[in-house]
């Protein structure tokens, strides 16, 4: 793992500036002193913070993983992450009452309704998209809060806000990074390996994919491999989020080693599933590649993919279609067709209705043209 940029993407998490930062440490460590400069030279790789400062850093930022593994989750800082995202305070307003008149009426949906309930928004947001089902999951995990009292109450939580934090609006994927973070300290309380690995891994690959936060994206694979060996979906998300990771790093033959791992991986576990966020089918495993290989400038592994992906891919998925269009305008890019290339992905971009754009598709935009170099 990158020390550097773990260092930035935690700080960008929690939503502080460099000088809040050193500002934090200072506060810390007491006499000690660290500046704004010594921060941006840390997660710059220019220097490295010796034990001292890493022990204050790792209680700032919350981390390492005992500090996650022994985290207790308040509920109102849950409910305060959650007011937070409305935009409009007749939302929050709205969201609260809910939340409050769920824990008045002591009426909490039993387990196996959840269950259905997390069944039923893996393939909403596969299908509609995260505008639309953003509103309707806040109000539900506002009601999910005051049912935390079992350990499979908080394996649910964790899964649904590991998908909230997909729906997150934002530019670079720090404040989605945010709730990854939060959902695994719920995975943890729920004492359920799979769930720990779950949540981790689907972090990983949500954030190696749209190439945001790579220090945590590497963070949360790591501590996915190291909590369970056992072939597992999580484990297959954590490490094909290795793999973009190394990717975009120019780390050719680990991103290419890390795919082959995955396929052995995916032969086991891979889902039946086709249309759930949840499930990793075989044209979703080939989308995953997809991207990778037009990172690598692979052309053809990339076709094969994409060709492989399409032959599978649900009709009623057309978001999942423009993605793989994407892909092949970021490989034109890559293949010295730049303004070809990014055409072709605004093209793609364009003809999928506004409703059904996702933060994922806008970052990939964004590094298609940063590329071109526009």
């Amino acid at each position: 793992m990158v020390l550097g940029p773990l260092i930035r993407d935690l700080r960008d998490a929690l939503g502080y500036s460099q000088g809040r930062l050193a500002d934090l440490l200072c506060g810390s460590a007491g006499r000690a002193t660290v500046s704004r400069e010594d921060v941006s030279r840390w997660e710059n790789g220019k220097r490295t913070p010796g034990p001292f400062w890493l022990r204050h850093l790792a209680a700032v930022l919350e981390v390492p993983l005992e500090v996650l593994e022994d985290a207790k989750l308040e509920r109102r800082r849950f409910l305060t992450n959650v007011a937070a995202t409305a935009v409009a305070p007749v939302v929050a307003s709205d969201l609260i009452r809910s939340g409050f008149s769920a824990a008045l009426a002591n009426d909490g949906l039993p387990v196996d309704s959840w269950q259905e309930k997390i069944v039923a928004y893996g393939r909403d947001y596969m299908s509609l998209g995260a505008a639309e089902i953003q509103a309707r999951l806040a109000h539900d995990l506002l009601i999910l809060q005051q049912q935390l009292e079992e350990p499979g109450m908080w394996v649910i939580a964790s899964k649904l806000m590991t998908l909230y934090g997909k729906t997150f609006p934002g530019s670079d994927g720090a404040k989605a990074a945010n709730w990854y973070r939060i959902a695994a300290s719920a995975a943890d309380r729920s004492g359920d390996d799979q769930a720990r690995v779950w949540v981790r891994g689907r972090a990983a690959i949500a954030l190696g994919y749209e190439g945001a936060s790579l220090g945590m994206a590497e963070m949360f694979a790591e501590q996915a491999m190291r909590i369970s060996d056992e072939s597992s979906l999580g484990r297959l998300n954590a490490i094909m989020g290795s793999a973009h990771v190394a990717a975009i790093r120019g780390d050719k033959q680990p991103a290419l080693d890390l795919v082959d791992q995955g396929r052995r991986v995916f032969d086991k576990v891979g889902s039946q599933e086709q249309t759930s966020d949840y499930a990793v089918p075989w044209w979703r495993m080939n989308v995953f590649i997809s991207l990778l290989a037009a990172r690598l400038g692979e052309e053809r592994l990339a076709a094969e993919a994409q060709e492989r992906a399409r032959a599978n891919l649900p009709a009623t998925l057309p978001r999942f279609a423009t993605h793989l269009e994407m892909h092949r305008g970021l490989m034109l890019v890559r293949s010295g067709d730049k303004s070809g290339g990014v055409a072709h992905a605004q093209t793609a971009l364009e003809k999928l209705p506004p409703e059904k754009h996702s933060l994922t598709l806008r970052l990939l935009m964004q590094e298609i043209k940063g590329n071109a170099g526009h």
